[in-house]
């Protein structure tokens, strides 16, 4: 199956190297200047994947990730430089799936389009066991194995790992966390998940030395679950 991608950006030289790399991968790409030329090209022909700047006229990608949120589930990348750090939160608020840092790393961007492709794959159906990486998860019997060993989580606990578990390798905002795990009463106790973080992490981490982190701090943004620890592009 060839996968199609629609790459959303203003600057020609980006679209032009994106296309050549993701064409020479395999994929189908379709490219927009901007976010109404996206949204018309996902109306004729939806793509499997969006990867999207952030700063564009017309429809800038924090418009356009939240008109494609109110009907698809496609999975959205968006490129950042380090002066949208707002408008990057907020681009994964209203349902980005990933960032990716400008200038970026071909090699990098493409390993995360591999695994956002897979994982949007696999969620067709959200089966009863959960397996990721290091990690087996029984939903219905309320169990968490981690590298063959039954571990006991609180509530709690047990909802934040499985959100992790079910977006491995995604950028997890603490405002989805917090929404997540507390509702609507979570928005203004940012310090509950630094808790709730720091104890699943001491139930589920290899002592230091041992091997990688599975739960990953992204400043100012959220966490990222790497499910079998290794280091992020080795693991996508």
């Amino acid at each position: 199956m060839n996968f199609k991608i629609l790459v959303v950006d203003d600057e020609r030289q980006i679209t032009r190297v994106l296309r050549t790399s993701l064409q020479s991968s395999g994929y189908e790409v379709e490219v927009a200047q901007n976010g109404l030329e996206a949204m018309e090209s996902m109306q004729a022909a939806p793509a499997d994947l969006v990867i999207t700047d952030l700063a564009m006229p017309e429809m800038d990608g924090l418009e356009l990730t939240q008109a494609l949120r109110r009907n698809s589930d496609v999975p959205i990348i968006v490129l950042s430089v380090r002066d949208q750090e707002a408008m990057k939160v907020a681009a994964l608020d209203a349902g980005a799936d990933d960032y990716v840092m400008k200038p970026f790393s071909t090699p990098e961007l493409l390993a995360r389009v591999r695994a956002h492709l897979r994982r949007g794959k696999n969620e067709e159906a959200k089966p009863t066991r959960v397996e990721a990486g290091d990690f087996v998860i029984d939903t219905e019997a309320h169990t968490v194995w981690v590298r063959g060993e039954s571990v006991h989580l609180t509530p709690k606990e047990f909802d934040l790992l499985l959100l992790f578990a079910r977006s491995p390798l995604r950028v997890l905002t603490h405002k989805l966390l917090l929404k997540s795990i507390w509702g609507p009463a979570g928005d203004d106790q940012p310090e509950y998940l630094r808790v709730l973080v720091a104890q699943l992490r001491k139930k589920i981490e290899l002592p230091e030395g041992e091997g990688g982190r599975y739960v990953r701090s992204e400043p100012w943004v959220g966490y990222r679950f790497h499910p079998d620890g290794k280091d992020e592009v080795a693991s996508l």
